[in-house]
C-alpha cells in the first residue's frame, strides 16, 4: 500500500462545467466536463508549493479506463462509476443528468473512482490510467492502441459458458450468488428510502401549516399575540430544513449505490473465472477426442461410433502410409494440446489466486466503509430527531411565556 499512487499524488474532481459540442455523429450534443487537478504529496511535505495538473475529462473518458480496467484487470473487482443517470429518486429529486445538484454528486463520486482506483495495489501502477490523470491529448488514441477491446469477451460467449461449465468452482459460485443477493437487498434498501423521504419531505412542509396558522392567530390575540408568533416562526424554520437534511441523505445514498454497483463488478470476476473455466474443459474434452482418434488410427478398432468410422467401413480404410501421416499429425496435435491444457491450468490457478486475493481485500473494504455509511446516516437520523424536539421545546416555551 506504500507504493500506491494516493500515496504520492493528491488527486481531487474540483469542478464541472457545462458544455456544448459536436458527437461522433457530427451533431450537436450538450454535456458536462470534469476537471481533473493533481498535485505531488512529496513537494507539500517539504514545504514547498507544488503546482497543479489539470485537465477536462467528461464522464464518458471514465467509462472508457474503467472499461479498459476490466479487461485488463479481470481479476480485479474494479471500482464503479457513480450512475450516469439518476436512480432511487423521491418525487422532488430532479431525475435530470444535468441538473445542478445531481451533477455535484456525480462530481465526488468521479473523484471517489479515482481516488479508489489510485489507491488500489495493482490499479494504481497503471500507465494508462497515470496518463489519464496527467495526459490531456492523444490519452483515447493510446488508450485504444492496446487493442484492450479484442480481448474483451463477448456476453454470448459469457452466457454460453455460465450454463455449460461441468465443474464450476464452488467458492465463485456462492460469490455470484452473494453479488446478485446483496444487489437485490441495497436496490430494496434504496427504494425504501426514497419512499421515505418523500413521506417525510410532506410531513416538514404540513409544519410550515402551523406556521401559518400561529401567524394568522396571533393577529387578534392581543396578549397571546408574540407567543404564537414565535412559536410560529420556530415551525416555519423547522419545515424548511427538511430540504438541507434530504440533500445530505443523497450522499449517504450515493454512498450504498456505490456498493450496488459494486455487486456488478463482482459478477464480472466471476464471469472470467466460468470462462477461463470452460476454455480449461474444452481444451480438455478436444485433447482427449485427438488421443481416442490416435489410439483408433493406431490399433484399427473403433470404439464408438462416428460417421468418420461407419465411412471408413463403407469405403475402405486409409492405407498404411495415410494412416501413419495421420497418426504423427494427431500425435504433434496432442503435444500441443497438453502444453495447452497445462498453461490453461497454470493461467486459471493464477487467476484463481490473484482474484480471492483481491475479493478479500473488497470484502473487508466493503465492511468498513458500509459500517461507516449506516452509523453516519443513525447518527443523522439521531440528530435529526433531537432538532424536531428543540423546535417543539421552542414552541412550548413561547406558549409558556404567553
Amino acid at each position: 500500500m506504500e507504493d500506491c499512487l494516493s500515496k504520492k499524488v493528491e488527486i481531487t474532481v474540483s469542478e464541472a462545467e457545462k458544455r456544448t459540442g459536436r458527437n461522433a455523429m457530427n451533431m450537436q450534443e450538450t454535456y458536462t466536463a470534469y476537471l481533473i487537478e493533481t498535485r505531488a504529496v512529496e513537494s507539500q511535505n517539504e514545504g514547498q508549493c507544488s503546482p497543479v495538473d489539470s485537465l477536462w475529462r467528461r464522464y464518458s473518458e471514465f467509462e472508457l479506463l474503467r472499461n479498459y480496467l476490466l479487461v485488463t484487470f479481470p481479476h480485479i473487482v474494479v471500482p464503479p462509476l457513480p450512475e450516469k443517470r439518476a436512480d432511487f429518486v423521491w418525487h422532488k429529486l430532479s431525475a435530470d443528468n444535468m441538473d445542478p445538484d445531481f451533477v455535484e454528486r456525480r462530481r465526488i463520486g468521479l473523484e471517489n473512482f479515482l481516488l479508489r482506483v489510485a489507491s488500489h495495489p495493482v490499479l494504481c501502477q497503471d500507465n494508462i490510467f497515470y496518463s489519464f490523470l496527467t495526459q490531456e491529448g492523444g490519452w483515447k488514441e493510446m488508450v485504444n492502441e492496446t487493442g484492450f477491446q479484442l480481448k474483451a469477451d463477448s456476453r454470448l460467449k459469457a452466457l454460453n459458458a455460465t450454463f455449460r461449465v461441468k465443474n464450476p468452482d464452488k467458492r465463485f459460485t456462492e460469490l455470484k450468488h452473494y453479488s446478485d443477493e446483496l444487489q437485490s437487498v441495497i436496490s430494496h434498501l434504496l427504494r425504501v428510502r426514497a419512499r421515505v423521504a418523500d413521506r417525510l419531505y410532506g410531513v416538514y412542509k404540513v409544519h410550515g401549516n402551523y406556521g401559518r396558522v400561529f401567524s394568522e392567530w396571533s393577529a387578534i390575540e392581543k396578549e397571546m399575540g408574540d407567543g404564537l408568533q414565535s412559536a410560529g416562526h420556530h415551525m416555519d424554520v423547522y419545515a424548511a430544513s427538511i430540504d438541507d437534511i434530504l440533500e445530505e441523505e443523497e450522499h449517504y445514498a450515493d454512498q450504498l449505490k456505490e456498493y450496488l454497483f459494486y455487486a456488478e463488478a463482482l459478477r464480472a470476476v466471476c464471469r472470467k473465472h466460468e470462462l477461463m473455466q470452460y476454455d480449461l474443459e474444452m481444451a480438455a474434452q478436444d485433447l482427449t477426442s485427438k488421443k481416442q482418434q490416435c489410439e483408433e488410427l493406431a490399433t484399427g478398432t473403433v470404439r464408438t461410433f462416428s460417421l468418420k468410422g461407419m465411412t471408413s467401413k463403407l469405403f475402405g480404410q486409409e492405407n498404411p502410409e495415410q494412416r501413419e501421416a495421420k497418426i504423427k499429425v494427431l500425435e504433434e496435435q496432442i503435444q500441443e494440446g497438453e502444453e495447452q491444457l497445462k498453461s490453461k491450468n497454470l493461467e486459471g490457478r493464477d487467476f484463481v489466486k490473484s482474484a480471492w486475493a483481491d475479493i478479500e481485500r473488497f470484502k473487508e473494504q466493503k465492511n468498513h466503509d458500509l459500517k461507516e455509511a449506516l452509523i453516519s446516516y443513525a447518527v443523522m437520523q439521531i440528530s435529526m430527531c433531537k432538532k424536531g424536539i428543540q423546535v417543539w421545546t421552542n414552541a412550548k416555551e413561547c406558549f409558556s411565556k404567553m
